[in-house]
């Protein structure tokens, strides 16, 4: 890798999904619905813990980051997305697909965070209720959510700033949805080890260690739910974090997939294993942000009466 580098790349082609051109209009408006039905969730869930009073916790606040950030996520992917689906591959400028890769990493990393913070505010609330709220204090909540978007931002910088800086050349193709780092990394003119390993070290503090505080986490909070004697209060006490507990694992388990399982050697294909890292990549860009506000909103007896006040108010406005 040279600092001097000039790319001889100026535009890249997205293929897309070259196997669904006989469902072409299907897939795009699904993907269309998909997108409309994430953001307007996503912004009740926002709405609804700014407007009701009880839902002012740190809980909901971290929920309503995850909102903000799934918004921000889907928004980066999809529009985008659609055009490619649509004209069945897109180009877009060098520049550009440095620009989505930039916020989709950022957003990605935000995301992965913002699971960790929520995941060690329910160990505190279970595991040491009692000093929960010396704890969890507003001051405490607002730099750990500021911790995490100037984090998740440094590392997208570094990487983005990492991926410029390569020489790419030859083929402008890639077989994927979006502009994605391994997809990239395919263009570059040389042995991308270095490149790889620099993303594995800065994947440290944004994936190895919230997944570590994540694990540890939840096993402190079964341990504690199992000695909990009544069968209503062991049920009661996961209740409150079985919603996030789901997100977390659809999150991380198509993460790992694309990013940590060795992709290479595992077929001799390479085009299906491309074909199946860009599937997997649609769970964690589309069906994770259409799924949280889903799983916490239908699991949560607080923010279902909540969005159900918020829609009653947003009718009686519009009817008068």
């Amino acid at each position: 890798m040279k600092s001097d580098n000039v790319s001889s790349v100026a535009v890249i082609l997205l293929l897309g999904f070259q196997n669904f051109h006989g469902i072409k209009n299907f897939f795009f408006l699904l993907l269309l619905l998909v997108y409309i039905v994430t953001v307007c969730g996503n912004l009740l869930i926002i709405l609804a813990v700014y407007y009701s009073r009880s839902l002012h916790s740190p809980m909901y606040f971290f929920l309503s980051q995850l909102s903000f950030s799934d918004i921000l996520l889907s928004s980066t992917i999809v529009p985008n997305m659609l055009r490619v689906v649509w004209s069945g591959g897109s180009f877009v400028s060098f520049i550009g697909c440095l620009i989505q890769f930039f916020f989709f990493t950022a957003t990605e990393s935000i995301e992965c965070l913002l699971l960790t913070v929520m995941s060690y505010d329910r160990y505190v609330a279970i595991c040491n209720p009692l000093h929960y709220a010396s704890v969890i204090t507003n001051r405490f909540c607002v730099k750990l959510i500021l911790t995490c978007w100037l984090l998740g931002n440094f590392d997208s910088i570094i990487v983005t700033i990492t991926l410029s800086r390569l020489n790419f050349c030859g083929s402008n193709i890639i077989d994927h949805v979006f502009c994605d780092f391994l997809p990239l990394l395919e263009l570059a003119c040389f042995d991308a080890f270095i490149v790889h390993l620099e993303m594995y070290v800065l994947g440290i503090p944004i994936v190895i260690i919230p997944t570590t505080i994540i694990v540890v986490s939840y096993t402190y909070i079964v341990n504690t739910v199992l000695r909990i004697p009544s069968s209503t209060g062991r049920q009661k006490a996961f209740s409150t974090c079985s919603s996030h507990l789901i997100v977390v694992s659809i999150f991380y388990w198509t993460m790992f997939s694309v990013y940590i399982l060795p992709s290479r050697g595992q077929t001799s294909d390479i085009n299906k294993q491309q074909n199946a890292n860009a599937l997997l990549s649609l769970f964690y860009t589309i069906v994770t942000p259409l799924l949280n506000p889903m799983v916490y909103s239908l699991s949560n007896r607080d923010i279902k009466q909540a969005l159900r006040k918020l829609l009653t108010n947003f009718s009686y406005y519009f009817a008068n």
